[in-house]
């Protein structure tokens, strides 16, 4: 038996349409963490780095987090990068284009209201409606007169099966994952500065060593120059040390084009030319390891990190997007009116003699289209299931850059006592070695012997030294440790600004 509403009935569904109506399609459920509480093994939890309490990520420096290494000329270089990195500046551009979006969206949910106005002059076509010309009384041809109007008219799409609501919902996601990204864009700035930071007090730090190290082959060239006018050595063991300079003075040039490389990198990620750059006297000296250096993070900070944030909104966007296509599946209704007053003399535009207006309700519901909206709606499925694939990828590459940086963190600390005990017995060795040169019981060649593997040690450490600032640095960025600017409020804000 076909069912009919009643006037109350079918007012009160009218007016639960008008309020809101129902959305179609899927609503979106944030996914859970992963599993296991931590990254990396039970034993890693266990593990102490350098004497420092085990501790959690984001307990320490806070947003700022390379303020942890306790250089104000490097805090002063990330700033600089923050404000004037044209690709930050890219970037937070492109969120502002999206929060606008989500505005844009928001508003036409809302009643869409037009006026216009037109002058127009225009000769009626007598001989199109059947008159012959000069059949009217006082009209010897088609007659031509001026027409004014004013008016305006408004459209509400009440949106009955939450289309437009989900295309909001799908703008307010993508917003969101602009967001993120431009969070992870200032994080990466951010962790680059720090990096070419360290990485130019290393290059300095290796041409002092290798500076040392010349000063010391100028000793030994003059002690065997020495030795062999006085007649106690001879010209070989002289050519030797000669040697041995040259060739240590070859690698300063390599390492000085290393040094002006990172130095035309900070310029860039600062935004300004290098020779703008001013000094960048750094030394690994001056650095200091964070006072708490993280052994266990738990799987909840994969809601800190922002590439996971990112691709948690994309699955948001791409399930809102099955809303809209499921929606064009459905019947659509338009509400609206128009008013227009119109006269042939501009004296009269206004007056209640020359007024129009039409009040309508239209319906329309899709039959056929070739399979064209079921198809756009598996597709928008489809997306969805590729987005929260993409998702759990982007967690287990994190879970897995985290859990090596932890690692490398543990590496660096046994490294680095390894590197100084290896350092203290060839600085020895040499000491040794040249003093038994100058009193004459051994050779120039135990001399150049020991300063080779002088020379390792030095340069090892200073390596070692310099990985394990770049380690944390990198682990920080790895844990989101922190991002400057303004954009912590919800995108979804914007559709009520």
């Amino acid at each position: 038996m076909p069912v009919s509403f009643g006037k109350p009935a079918f007012l009160a569904f009218l007016l639960s349409a008008l309020l809101g109506g129902c959305a179609v399609g899927p609503d979106f459920k944030a996914p859970g963490s992963p599993g296991g509480g931590a990254y990396g093994s039970p034993a890693d939890a266990t593990r102490p780095v350098a004497g420092a309490p085990a501790t959690l990520v984001g307990e320490g420096p806070g947003l700022r987090w390379w303020e942890a290494f306790g250089s104000q000329e490097m805090n002063r270089l990330v700033d600089q990068a923050m404000a004037n990195n044209h690709s930050l500046a890219a970037s937070n551009a492109t969120l502002e284009n999206a929060r606008q979006l989500v505005a844009a969206a928001a508003g036409r949910r809302l009643p869409q209201v037009d006026a216009g106005a037109r002058v127009e002059r225009q000769e009626a076509n007598l001989a199109a409606s059947g008159f012959e010309p000069g059949a009217l009384p006082g009209l010897s041809g088609n007659p031509v007169f001026n027409l004014y109007s004013v008016g305006g008219g408004v459209s509400f799409d009440p949106d009955l099966f939450g289309g437009k609501k989900r295309a909001v919902e799908q703008a307010a996601a993508q917003a969101e994952a602009r967001q993120r990204q431009t969070e992870a864009a200032h994080l990466t700035v951010a962790g680059r500065v720090v990096t070419q930071v360290l990485t130019i007090a290393a290059i300095r730090d290796r041409i002092a060593t290798a500076n040392a190290l010349l000063e010391e082959d100028r000793r030994n060239v003059a002690l065997t120059d020495a030795r062999r006018r006085a007649g106690e050595g001879t010209m070989v063991e002289v050519l030797n040390a000669q040697s041995q300079l040259a060739n240590d003075r070859s690698e300063i040039p390599q390492l000085a084009q290393e040094l002006d490389e990172a130095r035309h990198m900070l310029a860039v990620l600062v935004g300004i030319v290098p020779a703008d750059l001013g000094p960048t006297e750094f030394h690994l000296e001056q650095f200091r390891l964070p006072d708490d250096i993280p052994v266990t993070l738990p799987s909840e900070l994969v809601h800190k990190r922002p590439d996971i944030l990112q691709a948690e909104a994309d699955i948001h966007a791409a399930t809102a997007a099955v809303g809209v296509a499921a929606a064009r599946l459905y019947p659509s209704l338009t509400l609206g009116g128009t008013y227009s007053q119109g006269s042939p003399q501009p004296g009269d535009i206004l007056s209640s003699r020359f007024r129009g207006f039409d009040i309508f309700a239209g319906l329309t519901a899709p039959l056929f289209h070739g399979g064209t909206l079921k198809a756009q709606k598996r597709g928008a499925e489809a997306s969805a299931r590729a987005a929260a694939s993409a998702y759990r990828q982007t967690v287990l590459e994190a879970f897995g850059q985290v859990a090596d940086l932890l690692d490398a963190v543990q590496s660096d600390q046994k490294s680095m006592r390894n590197r100084m005990e290896a350092s203290d017995v060839a600085s020895r060795s040499l000491r040794l070695s040249r003093r038994s040169f100058q009193v004459g019981n051994s050779g120039i060649l135990q001399v150049l012997d020991a300063e080779r593997l002088y020379q390792r040690a030095q340069s090892g450490l200073v390596d070692a030294r310099a990985r394990q600032y770049l380690n944390i640095a990198r682990l920080y960025v790895a844990t989101a440790g922190g991002w400057t600017g303004d954009g912590r409020s919800a995108p979804q804000d914007a559709a009520a600004r």
